[in-house]
């Protein structure tokens, strides 16, 4: 049986990843914070060994290098739920909406088999990838500051761009040294998307500006918006509590 996009089957384990972190919130939210740090670690490094996978599984490391969103993310996380670092967190939940899309947006990977190791380390990771960020502020573990947006926009503008400039270096060595994939095509990669948009959502914003790297800086105003939407009753509360 296949995972399927958008049929029963998918529909189904989006349902079971929200309850997976509903359910792991319930499980820790009387435990001590020592035992909560190490449970979301454990589980955040689900998204490390995906990576591991990947890299040693398809026998082509240099197109599935951890340089895609969701694996910053699960790079990222690890670190974040060890040092409850506040700008790493805040980060976190503009990121973990990757892994979401990746669950959500699965067309590339519908014919991945339930059950399978291939579809073990692509949905659990991503799963706790979405779920870990939210529950460190539900715990407590971490707070809310409206003062990270600031650098939740630039550590993923400067992410965004040294990833563009890999892009093209790794791009033009493949050319330059013939370095051919399993079919025979000289490798090229796009990770974050930076020099073509590979997946349909993308295209609009590509439509609209036929550019690589330039074309995503369109998604800003809408990670703005977003983060405004996140941060609203904090700087409601802020407000009140100022005039109060």
């Amino acid at each position: 049986m296949t995972w399927g996009s958008f049929g029963t089957t998918h529909i189904i384990t989006l349902v079971l990843a929200a309850l997976i972190n509903i359910v792991l919130y319930f499980i820790l939210k009387n435990k001590s914070r020592a035992t909560q740090t190490a449970v979301l670690f454990i589980f955040s490094l689900s998204g490390i060994a995906a990576i591991i996978f990947n890299l040693v599984t398809w026998g082509s490391p240099i197109e599935y290098l951890p340089f895609h969103l969701c694996s910053l993310t699960a790079m990222v996380l690890p670190i974040a739920v060890l040092t409850k670092s506040k700008a790493l967190s805040n980060l976190l939940l503009l990121w973990s909406l990757g892994a979401l899309a990746a669950l959500v947006m699965n067309q590339a990977q519908a014919n991945y088999e339930i059950f399978s190791k291939t579809f073990f380390f692509y949905y659990f990771p991503h799963t706790f990838e979405f779920g870990i960020p939210i529950l460190l502020f539900k715990l407590g573990l971490v707070k809310k500051d409206v003062k990270c947006i600031g650098s939740t926009l630039g550590i993923t503008l400067a992410a965004y761009t040294v990833i563009h400039f890999i892009n093209l270096a790794i791009n033009s060595y493949c050319v330059e040294n013939n370095v051919l994939d399993y079919a025979g095509n000289v490798i090229q990669v796009n990770y974050m998307y930076s020099v073509t948009p590979s997946i349909p959502i993308l295209q609009t914003f590509y439509n609209i500006i036929p550019h690589s790297y330039w074309y995503l800086l369109m998604a800003v105003p809408i990670i703005l918006v977003y983060l405004f939407v996140i941060y609203l009753p904090d700087i409601c509360k802020a407000i009140f509590k100022k005039k109060a």
